[in-house]
């Protein structure tokens, strides 16, 4: 039985090689994007070409506006931290935060599975090598997954549950290049920056930027 995932695919290196590795794992894969109001629109752009490039089944992207809300660096007119160590990364929450993005997205996602008999979620969250984002944590995508099981169709057929997928969760950011690097995932075309120059091209600066390239180094 071939199942159906919907997954989460920003243009960046995480969920690019979790669209890969679905793939790979022999999933119906259905990416979703976001226009959300963010700063980095490129990403989008690296989006469509990741999934054309890799295969996906099909590539939506869905607009809403963050911006109405505000609160996150990536959706407020507020500075993005740039020049960050390691260190300082992963203490606290970064202003970069998007206050309750995951549970937004994994909402539209979880809607779009039902939609199109789909009963695995992809998402490309890191516990490990992370920014200090609280809904990229083991506990909140568990969570989610009950909540999923109680508040949709899949409530009707316990003994085929919905499923959240993250296989990078435990994951040092090298560990996701040379697994991104065996799967075939062009990392040339993935956009990670929270704050790229008019021109689209990325900071180098910023807590994406600095710990994929700490990634890329280290592997």
């Amino acid at each position: 039985m071939t199942h159906r995932a919907v997954v989460l695919l920003s243009g960046g290196l995480d969920s690019s090689t979790c669209l890969a590795w679905g793939i790979r794992e022999g999933l119906e894969c259905h990416a979703l994007s976001f226009d959300y109001g963010q700063r980095q629109l490129q990403e989008l752009n690296a989006a469509r070409a990741i999934a054309k490039a890799l295969g996906a089944s099909s590539h939506r992207v869905l607009r809403f506006d963050l911006r109405a809300i505000g609160g996150s660096a990536l959706t407020d007119d507020i500075e993005v931290p740039k020049h960050r160590t390691i260190g300082e990364i992963g203490q606290g929450i970064p202003i970069t935060y998007v206050p309750a993005r995951n549970t937004i997205f994994l909402s539209y996602a979880l809607a779009l599975a039902e939609v199109i008999g789909a009963d695995r979620l992809l998402i490309g969250v890191n516990a490990l090598d992370y920014s200090g984002y609280p809904d990229c944590r083991p506990e909140f995508i568990a969570a989610f997954e009950s909540m999923a099981n109680l508040g949709s169709r899949f409530v009707q057929t316990p003994e085929a549950r919905l499923q959240i997928l993250t296989p990078l969760i435990a994951m040092t950011k090298a560990e996701i290049v040379r697994l991104a690097r065996s799967l075939g995932v062009p990392i040339e075309l993935t956009f990670s920056c929270y704050d790229p120059s008019e021109s689209g091209e990325p900071c180098g600066q910023c807590d994406a930027c600095l710990l994929r390239a700490k990634g890329l180094e280290e592997a």
